[in-house]
């Protein structure tokens, strides 16, 4: 098989692995529970270990256990799920009012409970992309635990001495006794098949969080279930519950999530005037709005208060009363923030720009010679949806709802999507100006017209990419093979996110179909690069973009405020 050939067969299986594993998951998730190393469960490590993504790194080699994967997912999973033999899926029903504790991941906001020493609960409440998140991250520990247990036993199934070390120095460290770190890192080297450097660097990114167990603790518990299931038959088991399997897909998160912010902004006066919403995190356009007013005294040397500095300084861990500080006087002027209590995880922020000094705003959102919008619009800021969410949540957004008996709208002027994005032809930091969404696994592509050009975001240091973007599954499946496909045929994408076709959904069925929003509705797409997938050591297991993200965050924050309060619509 020549090269060319080959590339296009790993194309093909890759897609197909994936085309696969989401279907064996909605079967299962509809059966209600399954064994991973069941023949179902078996069917979807198969077609993970064919897919070889490139976030879980070293998932195909047998010989050595994959660490940065295995951080990655730890950060995204409930801590102690590690020594869970039992994990069930459920909705919201009711254990937040119980007296288990709850627990949330460090990197997803999932309410997590553990019912006893070998049961987890996981609650989740934003789709089939949640379900599928989960599923992914659990069968990569259960194909990482399989290697542990390898690397354990000798070929008469008999744990071998480095596995009885391991087990001492995990009941020493439950004890509070110390650890001779040097000959703990040489026998659990031997057990992960990485060097004693390689072991070090991990035992410290673990011990780097509170919310992590130590890596003695999750190697441990991974190889412990496995070893107990293949030697005592204590099978492991995931399920779901009925009430998750009867509410998937009936949007009732997010049509009480909707129904809570209309009927605020009703309550406000704020329903017949312009609505600008924003998808974005919950602190870059408070920050970018309020800063410079907040922290006058705090900050009063002028070069402490320019905007690019005073935007790194608030994004520094150690500034927490500063970020404290500036969110105090937003809610004094003009800001409210709504919590969410439907399950949607996602807390909005409502800004009021009548009761903005528009004169005070940073020029770098309204430079001296702009000119302002007679409108005073109001700004709708929605913390980021996690993939098919964001239909869920923007379709009922966008629907009338009854006031007062009669069908009111929401005066939905435009729709702003700054987000997080894996890039295909850049580094991290970079800045994507989609023209289109591509739909990863379908013939489904939605062209739209971008407000934003390549030149609104040119001159300022940073390489700006215009073109389609993929929407894919999961950014936990893919792989090289798939990405330079949709980066080098024709269809020349710039990146890949997880929400921009799900978005545009919403957005066409409003303006289009139902008419609850404008048909000429204005749409800005901006993406900064959170990872590249295609450079080795640059995906998101990688680790955060840290200071690199400051710079691209807020220049897409001003660019899209600046367009909200300039323009008339």
């Amino acid at each position: 098989m020549n090269k060319s050939n080959k590339k296009r067969f790993r194309e093909h299986e890759s897609r197909a692995a994936i085309e696969r594993l989401y279907i064996n998951m909605r079967h299962l998730f509809i059966r209600g529970s399954y064994k991973p190393f069941g023949v179902s469960g078996e069917s979807i490590m198969q077609s993970l270990l064919t897919l070889r993504p490139e976030i879980y790194g070293d998932i195909a080699d047998p010989e050595h256990v994959e660490i940065n994967g295995l951080l990655y997912v730890i950060d995204r999973l409930p801590q102690g799920i590690e020594a869970c033999r039992f994990i069930k899926l459920i909705s919201t029903e009711g254990y937040n009012k119980s007296d288990f504790k709850v627990i949330i991941p460090s990197k997803r906001r999932r309410n997590c409970y553990r019912i006893d020493e070998e049961q987890m609960y996981i609650e989740l409440t934003r789709g089939r992309s949640d379900i599928y998140d989960i599923l992914t991250h659990l069968t990569f520990l259960y194909i990482e635990a399989n290697k542990i247990k390898n690397h354990s036993l000798d070929h008469r199934s008999k744990p071998l001495r480095a596995w009885e070390k391991l087990e001492e120095i995990v009941q020493k460290e439950s004890k509070g006794e110390p650890i001779d770190q040097s000959i703990a890192f040489t026998y659990l080297s031997t057990i992960l098949g990485r060097t004693y450097d390689e072991t070090e660097r991990a035992f410290d990114k673990f011990a780097a969080d509170s919310n992590r167990n130590s890596l003695y603790h999750v190697i441990y518990w991974l190889g412990k279930l496995a070893i107990d299931e293949a030697n005592e038959g204590k099978d492991r088991e995931i399920s779901f519950s009925s009430t998750l399997r009867e509410r998937v897909g009936h949007h009732v998160h997010g049509e009480r999530w909707a129904d809570t912010l209309k009927h605020f902004i009703e309550k406000k006066g704020l329903v017949d005037r312009p609505l600008h919403i924003v998808s974005a995190n919950l602190h870059s356009v408070m920050n970018a709005i309020y800063a410079q007013q907040a922290l006058s005294k705090e900050l009063p040397k002028a070069k402490d208060r320019e905007f690019d500095v005073l935007m790194e300084r608030l994004s520094q861990p150690e500034n927490g009363h500063l970020r404290d500080k500036v969110k105090r006087h937003a809610f004094k002027n003009g800001m409210y923030e709504i919590e969410d209590t439907s399950g949607t995880n996602l807390t909005v922020q409502i800004i009021d720009t009548d009761k903005l000094e528009l004169s005070k705003l940073p020029e770098d959102i309204l430079p001296k010679d702009s000119t302002v919008t007679e409108s005073r619009p109001v700004v709708l800021v929605m913390d980021y949806a996690f993939g098919e969410q964001a239909f869920e949540t923007m379709d009922e957004l966008f629907k009338p709802y009854e006031s007062k008996d009669k069908q009111q709208s929401l005066s939905v002027s435009s729709v702003s999507i700054m987000g997080k994005a894996g890039i295909l032809k850049g580094k991290k930091g970079d800045i994507m100006i989609a023209t289109a969404h591509i739909f990863e696994g379908t013939t489904d592509n939605y062209p739209f017209n971008n407000e934003f050009t390549k030149e609104d975001f040119e001159g300022q240091g940073l390489e700006v990419f215009e073109g389609p973007m993929v929407t894919v599954l999961g950014t936990s499946l893919q792989n090289k093979d798939i990405l330079k496909y949709f980066s080098e045929s024709s269809w020349n994408a710039i990146g890949l996110e997880m929400e921009g076709v799900h978005y545009q959904k919403a957005i066409q069925a409003g303006s289009k179909i139902r008419k609850s929003i404008a048909e000429d509705i204005v749409l800005r797409y901006a993406y900064y690069a959170s990872d590249n997938p295609l450079v080795t050591g640059n995906t998101l297991a990688s680790g955060s973009l840290g200071v690199d993200g400051v710079k691209p965050t807020y220049l897409i924050t001003t660019k899209i405020l600046n367009k909200i309060l300039t323009e008339d619509r």
